[in-house]
């Protein structure tokens, strides 16, 4: 399959047209999920005198990417070495364990097996020896420990006495001590309550932001509430952190033929009770596969929430807009309308589960949800 891109902007339309601002706030943070709460979270808290406000769209936070995932809290395996996302993963994750034990927030560090076949060990080796030779990242604390991520290449029969669910061809795993799960929805309730004590903090729901020009003092950005006309205001520094939105907001202060498109992507992910899992207590990772059901990602994988429910995924399938939008007409939000759980894919997600755990059973998959992804580089896929 062709998959095709959307260059979409803010108010390609032009629907909106400029007005003049009503008053000013410092710090403006669009959307509401867990990086636009941590982000305005920390701006009231290290500039307690200034104005931040947080605008979301939704009627609540994190309806869209933070609350559609596996909840996991990455070591920071699989990033390219020098790359600003595994600089940010290695950081975040010892702060993301250090927030949640100081706030208690659910969270459990469980450590994660990356099981190979026989001819998939150059991957899991390849991986090992990367992990080696990371560094801590700036700003890392001077009382770290040696090693920023730990690993350890063990034997399948050494992967099978802490999965005995796991498949006799598994020859190799990699161990990652330092992979956890969180409960996400706990910590963005924490985070919100945060904001909405401070002095200087305002969360703004139902709100979405339809116009952004640059300002002599800042941003002018327009917002409209509901079916309201809206209003403006000047934003004396704006963050995006909209998500899989963001590129509308860089895409709108962009010349027409310079805009980023984007490629969406829906994983779906399902629920699992039934044989093959009694002792499943660690999060289970195959070896990437181009030919498997989970094409481009890094497989069908089992994760486990606070409650210990059992869950795989997620599959991958790239989704097109509408052949005949395009320019004015395209539908930027065409991807969420197309987050709808369905059982179509179940029997691939099965197979897949079924090459590290052969004893799970067909009935026991249930779909659970789907979530959305997206990336700015033009790809292929084929199914």
């Amino acid at each position: 399959m062709q998959v095709r891109g959307l260059a979409a902007a803010l108010n390609s339309s032009g629907k909106y047209k400029i007005k003049n601002p009503e008053y000013a706030v410092d710090y403006l943070v669009i959307g509401g999920g867990v990086v636009g709460l941590a982000v305005a979270r920390n701006l009231t808290r290290r500039f307690p005198s200034k104005s931040t406000f947080l605008v979301e769209r939704h009627s609540t936070a994190g309806e869209e990417s933070s609350s559609r995932n596996s909840e996991v809290i990455h070591a920071g395996l699989y990033y390219p070495p020098d790359s600003l996302k595994t600089r940010l993963c290695l950081r975040g994750r010892r702060l993301m364990y250090e927030y949640c034990h100081e706030h208690s927030i659910p969270h459990k560090k469980m450590g994660k097996l990356v099981v190979a076949r026989d001819n998939q060990r150059s991957y899991i080796q390849n991986l090992h020896t990367k992990a080696g030779k990371l560094a801590w990242p700036p700003h890392s604390p001077a009382d770290h420990e040696e090693t920023v991520l730990p690993t350890k290449l063990i034997s399948g029969d050494e992967a099978r006495q802490l999965e005995s669910d796991l498949s006799e061809d598994i020859t190799a795993a990699l161990w990652s001590p330092e992979t956890g799960i969180v409960d996400s929805h706990a910590l963005m309730e924490n985070l919100e309550n945060d904001i909405a004590d401070a002095e200087g903090g305002e969360l703004v729901y139902r709100t979405s932001v339809v116009r952004v020009d640059p300002y002599s003092e800042g941003w002018l950005v327009q917002m409209v509430t509901g079916d309201g006309e809206g209003d403006a205001i000047v934003a004396r520094t704006l963050i995006n952190c909209s998500g899989l939105s963001a590129h509308l907001v860089l895409n709108a202060l962009l010349p027409a033929e310079s805009r980023i498109p984007m490629y969406y992507g829906r994983g779906s992910y399902a629920s699992y009770r039934g044989p093959g899992v009694e002792h499943v207590s660690h999060l289970i990772y195959p070896c990437p596969d181009a030919t498997s059901h989970a094409f481009q990602s890094l497989g069908t994988h089992l994760t486990l929430d606070m409650e210990g429910k059992i869950r795989f995924g997620p599959d991958l399938d790239w989704l097109n807009p509408n052949e005949h939008a395009t320019g004015e007409s395209a539908d930027p939000d065409f991807w969420l309308k197309l987050l709808i759980p369905s059982d179509s894919k179940l029997k691939l997600m099965y197979q897949a589960v079924q090459e590290y755990l052969p004893h799970v059973g067909f009935n026991g998959f249930q779909p659970d949800y789907c979530g959305g992804l997206s990336g700015g580089i033009r790809r292929r896929a084929e199914e």
